[in-house]
């Protein structure tokens, strides 16, 4: 199977080409659930096209906790086909779909009561490892064991002693979230979808009732395309109303946001071999290795303000880090803080007490003759929805359709990953990168790492680090603008990196290096240049301003402060 290119030229032709013949599906959003749609239709030989507003994953699915989990706490709430389904998924990437991508985490719960909560706890992840097992996907992670307090403290040195009486070990999987999209929209684009960011919708076209395709306009060119297809899957996450409301058709749901914010702090302030998962009086607080760093997260708040640039206030930040204090030995302070990232959350709300159940799942709609919405759910289950979606869109379409394969068909980087991972060295020794930096790339790209070493083949320096964020390439920047679709220097430091949120300047000090590296791909002259390094040094100053506020008003109004760099 060819590897996608997903460059500035690659871009233009597939805009043409969808506005050139009617498609049998085009996906509105690239998030995780567009994406996995798009993948979904182009595999089942369907014509496709997908186009996205602003960047790959550049809402929710760019700034969730990176996890990939059953939903522990959902069986406290007895809702087991949930965490079946999710189980059976997160088993699938871990083995089959994605390993170069998805990988087991540990997790430490810490026992506050003896006797009862053991057996409690204890039951409730003992019946999670049966059922991943059960799945037929699950034999990859360990199961999960019983810890003393003193076992548990030498895990886990950076608690409390007074925090537990002792601990439970389990195993979950986590990944990077932005980048795991990026391979899903070339995996579709491989298998023959058209792909475009930065093309947003309009408006749709309708013939009476039936929507029969899209109004898209290149955000960057300018031009405005007319495509036409049989279905459109509208998978817009937080814009699901707003996108519905292009055709006046809402349904009988409707989708609210509620905010999640998540801190980034160095390794070395949290002195632990495993990640922690605490309880809060609403919920649960993950403390997850990343990396030379850790997530902090998360909140939970209602969120009716900036959909594309949710702000954490100073109250939110304020209630992570006293979460966290409350059983760390050394308490974190604001100067710990090297990242702060907001998200939200796309939860389904009912128009009667009957569906508001809805919220932790998702649901399909057919609201108007060729358009299928889909929204709500869980990160971990995209590829289900995504099977439903294109379900439902089979329907309204007059032909003989193939069946869902999508959980046989790896991600772009998966097929070989594991033959090169055990040649590591080889492969050190004949580049003359270092083992990590090998290990890194294979853990970012799998068995496309051949074509970053490439790059570094025709041009040596780009194998040197990028002096104010030593994790990554000089490759793989210029990587990200000729393969992955990154159309501006906030795409590569925000998500086809996260040196935003992994350094204490939050790319700042990259930034000049890292727009030059990018200008030869994208055709960007001086004036450019410095154009996209002053909107993130704007961008970047707002962000620390809306930090500095009380609560979401003020920080929300402190975050516009920064427009966009291309007006959406």
């Amino acid at each position: 199977m060819r590897t996608a290119t997903l460059g500035p030229a690659e871009r233009t032709v597939a805009l043409a080409a969808m506005a050139e013949r009617e498609l049998d599906v085009l996906v509105v959003g690239a998030g995780v659930v567009g994406a996995g749609t798009a993948l979904d239709a182009a595999t089942r030989g369907l014509s496709t096209g997908l186009v996205e507003a602003r960047d790959w994953a550049s809402g929710t699915s760019s700034r969730s906790s990176k996890l990939i989990h059953g939903g522990l706490r959902y069986l406290e709430m007895l809702d087991f086909a949930l965490v079946r389904e999710a189980l059976k998924e997160r088993g699938l990437l871990l083995e089959r779909l994605a390993p170069h991508l998805v990988k087991p985490v540990p997790f430490l719960y810490p026992l506050q009561h003896k006797g009862w909560e053991r057996l409690y706890a204890g039951s409730g992840v003992a019946l999670y490892d049966a059922m991943s097992v059960s799945s037929g996907h699950g034999r990859g992670l360990p199961v999960h064991r019983h810890l003393s307090r003193k076992h548990a403290l030498r895990v886990a040195p950076a608690l409390k002693k007074d925090a537990l009486v002792g601990a439970l070990q389990y195993y979950d999987a986590q990944m990077d979230d932005a980048r795991f999209v990026t391979e899903l929209v070339r995996t579709a684009a491989s298998y023959g979808a058209q792909v475009a960011n930065a093309a947003r919708v309009t408006g749709f076209l309708r013939e009476g009732e039936r929507v029969v395709g899209a109004l898209v306009k290149d955000v960057e060119g300018g031009t405005e395309y007319e495509i036409r297809a049989k279905q459109v899957v509208n998978a817009t996450g937080v814009w699901t109303d707003d996108t519905q409301g292009l055709i006046g058709e809402r349904g009988q749901f409707h989708v609210r946001a509620s905010k999640g914010i998540h801190l980034v702090v160095p390794k070395d302030r949290i002195h632990s071999s495993t990640g922690l998962i605490l309880r809060t009086e609403k919920s649960v607080l993950f403390v997850i290795p990343w990396g030379r760093h850790w997530i902090i997260g998360t909140t939970d708040t209602d969120w009716d303000l900036d959909k594309a640039h949710p702000a954490a206030s100073s109250a939110d930040i304020d209630y992570l880090l006293q979460h966290v204090n409350s059983v760390l030995n050394t308490p974190l302070t604001r100067d710990d803080v090297q990242g702060v990232y907001a998200g939200l959350r796309p939860l389904l709300a009912g128009e009667s007490d009957a569906t508001s159940k809805l919220s932790r799942e998702h649901t399909v709609a057919h609201p108007a003759p060729g358009l299928v919405v889909v929204a709500g759910g869980k990160y971990t289950t995209y590829r289900v929805m995504a099977k439903d979606a294109v379900d439902e869109a089979v329907h309204g379409l007059d032909q003989r359709v193939a069946a869902c394969v999508t959980e046989d068909t790896p991600l772009l980087g998966a097929e070989g990953y594991k033959a090169l991972w055990n040649a590591r060295a080889r492969i050190a020794a004949r580049t003359g990168l270092h083992v990590a930096r090998v290990e890194h790339l294979l853990n970012r790209y799998g068995s496309m790492t051949e074509e970053i070493l490439e790059l570094i083949l025709a041009d040596p320096t780009l194998g040197e680090p990028l002096p104010a964020a030593d994790d990554y390439l000089r490759a793989e920047i210029v990587y990200a603008a000729s393969h992955e679709g990154a159309r501006h220097l906030d795409d590569v430091l925000t998500r086809r990196t996260r040196i935003s949120i992994e350094t204490f300047d939050r790319g700042t000090r990259s930034a000049r290096l890292c727009a030059e590296l990018m200008a030869p791909v994208l055709g960007w002259d001086e004036e450019r240049i410095d154009r996209e390094v002053q909107h993130y040094e704007k961008r970047v100053e707002a962000e620390r301003e809306s930090q500095r506020q009380p609560d979401d008003l003020t920080a929300d109004a402190a975050r516009l402060g920064a427009p966009d760099i291309v007006p959406i």
